[in-house]
């Protein structure tokens, strides 16, 4: 539990910058989650250092959030420190014969592939319309419309509690579908930031590219507020076509709704509990599990406890 000396020390170290018994449905795209003790904005990678090596010293248990898609955090809240990740700064080289893209991993990954587009150069248009940072796209191997971050990504940042700040090429992290190895092994890092592959493009052809992939996320994904894909789509299938095939299409637990735009989306409804939520996630996997055979995976994080 966080004890009073070790908030004590907090205030002494952070001061403004840390929040106090802040409710996570706060933060979260999904608009659910119960508190935590304490929240410290992160604006640039020297504070995300410090804040990182700080914590690990001081034997604090933290976790880093930036937009907050991709979780699913207990109504019951979290006994540790969120670092809420705002630095964005976005460093894009067209002069070089091999172009490339540094970004920070707080900046969000839509802007990333838009800027990008703006200066000609090709390589990012999948991630125009995926929510979420470039820290959390590059711990989860985030993907869409044929690209990720596997295919996309040349190397990335990464402060390690016990070996500082290190360079990890793509292979390192070993990536598998929706994975990688700091996802898989819960490893004790935090992702500074990250440099992608770019190729010369036209802007017209780039910014085309990421019209057609906006508008079609538009017309195939429920709005409001959720977590985005809740389960991986299993080999040769699709994780929303069999909820969908299963009859979960617009079921609904308390204020959490199975989509009726797409089944592998559960959308809040204003005043959802994550209980709902994660219920609901149970009965899709269930479900499809009695009829189809099939087990479906969680793409997102369960944080917290659930009954």
């Amino acid at each position: 539990m966080m004890n009073e000396a070790k908030m004590e020390k907090l205030r002494e170290v952070f001061g403004e910058a840390l929040q106090e018994n802040v409710t996570m449905a706060n933060y979260t795209t999904a608009r659910v989650g119960g508190p935590v003790p304490a929240l410290i904005a992160i604006h640039t990678l020297e504070d995300l250092t410090q804040a990182a090596q700080t914590l690990w010293e001081l034997e604090i248990p933290f976790s880093l959030l930036g937009s907050g898609s991709n979780i699913l955090v207990s109504d019951h809240g979290l006994d540790r420190v969120i670092l809420h990740n705002r630095a964005h700064n976005l460093r894009i080289d067209t002069k070089s014969e091999i172009p490339s893209i540094e970004a920070e991993s707080g900046a969000i990954l839509g802007t990333v592939a838009r800027q990008t587009a703006l200066r000609g150069l090709s390589g990012m248009e999948w991630a125009a319309p995926v929510p979420g940072t470039v820290g959390g796209a590059v711990y989860g191997n985030a993907g869409a419309h044929g690209g990720d971050m596997a295919s996309s990504l040349k190397l990335a940042k990464i402060l390690h509690a016990e070996k500082g700040v290190e360079e990890w090429p793509v292979e390192k992290l070993a990536y598998q579908y929706r994975s990688s190895i700091l996802k898989r092994e819960k490893m004790p890092v935090v992702i500074l930031s990250a440099i992608f592959k770019a190729t010369p493009t036209s802007r017209e052809e780039a910014k085309a590219k990421i019209s057609e992939f906006q508008a079609y996320r538009k017309g195939t994904q429920p709005p409001g507020a959720s977590m985005g894909s809740m389960f991986k789509n299993p080999p040769d299938d699709y994780a929303g076509r069999l909820i969908e095939a299963a009859g979960l299409k617009g079921k609904r637990i308390g204020r959490a709704l199975i989509s009726p735009i797409h089944a592998n989306f559960i959308v809040n409804l204003e005043g959802a509990q994550a209980q709902d939520i994660y219920q609901l996630m149970n009965l899709a996997q269930a479900t499809v599990k009695a009829k189809f055979g099939v087990e479906l995976e969680p793409e997102i994080e369960l944080l917290g406890e659930f009954e």
